[in-house]
């Protein structure tokens, strides 16, 4: 029973680890794209191509989720797609890149708020203490804010709060989601609802800022890359992760992202890593070590918050 679940654990961690890995990376390839194709579209077209490679698995399997129990996903949906994603882009936009790295990476410790209050699970010191150490690794790998990012948008910042938040909100619903139906279920349907809900803020945005569509294939890969991989690839493995272990302990594999994305800053597009990179990066693995060692000492979790 204990290495069962011990296994579980593994490839739940295995899991979360991908999946933030693929969105690390994902900065590097919209960073292009996103010089010709404005947030909102990129949106639609990334879920777009995510819910016609999902929906192809989930008609194959006949793997539906019942009418009575869409309000959930549209919740979930409205809060991680509309909300959370839309937020994120916005309070970049509005602040500086820098402030939406710090601001976002907060994400881990309202996923373990969320998890308390939502799934009655009891969070303890190892977890706590882990996301702690993470949250420092990333501080020491992206730095404090300079002057520039101090003048930064306040309501740009507010904005990437909202995103952190409403991630955190998402993470724990789709948990709860997964314990009634399949990750593969949940996600195709939270795509399909999110590029639903944004859907209008799309066409407004296509109104205000017309965009010419005759791109090189490059851009083309690029939009696949993110649409599949980082989209319906990540956000599969994001949900099944989460399926396969405890939110509070899962949430600080979201920490492998700015280590990725900072990583692949240097490989590809030259940006300078110096020895702050590998510093913050031992806290963050430790962090995330700490805050999964305690599951495997305590496998049973008390249902109680």
């Amino acid at each position: 029973m204990i290495q069962s679940q011990w296994k579980q654990q593994l490839f739940g961690a295995i899991c979360l680890t991908l999946a933030a890995a693929i969105w690390g990376g994902v900065y590097v390839v919209s960073k292009v794209v996103l010089e010709v194709i404005p947030p909102f579209t990129l949106l639609i077209l990334r879920f777009a191509i995510a819910l016609v490679v999902l929906g192809a698995f989930v008609i194959s399997r006949k793997d539906y989720i019942a009418k009575k129990d869409f309000p959930m996903i549209m919740l979930i949906a409205f809060v991680g797609i509309t909300i959370s994603i839309a937020a994120q882009f916005l309070g970049t936009k509005l602040s500086t890149a820098h402030m939406g790295a710090l601001i976002t990476s907060a994400s881990p410790a309202f996923i373990a708020i969320f998890a308390v209050w939502l799934l009655k699970e009891r969070i303890q010191w190892k977890q706590l203490i882990g996301i702690v150490l993470a949250t420092a690794g990333v501080l020491i790998v992206i730095g404090v804010p300079d002057q520039a990012d101090a003048q930064s948008s306040f309501a740009g910042n507010v904005i990437l709060l909202v995103a952190a938040v409403s991630w955190g909100l998402y993470t724990v619903l789709s948990k709860r989601a997964t314990q009634l139906y399949s990750s593969l279920a949940v996600t195709t349907y939270v795509a399909l609802f999110g590029l639903i809900f944004t859907s209008p803020v799309m066409i407004w945005e296509i109104s205000v800022t017309p965009i010419s569509w005759d791109f090189g294939w490059e851009i083309w890969a690029g939009v696949l890359y993110i649409g599949i991989i980082s989209t319906a690839g990540a956000f599969y493995l994001w949900n099944k992760g989460f399926e396969m272990m405890q939110a509070g302990s899962g949430a600080g594999f979201f920490f492998v992202q700015p280590i990725v994305g900072s990583f692949l800053g240097w490989l590809l597009l030259h940006e300078h890593l110096g020895l702050s990179f590998f510093a913050g990066a031992a806290f963050i693995f430790l962090g995330v070590a700490l805050s999964n060692l305690q599951q495997s000492k305590a496998p049973k979790q008390s249902h109680h918050s």
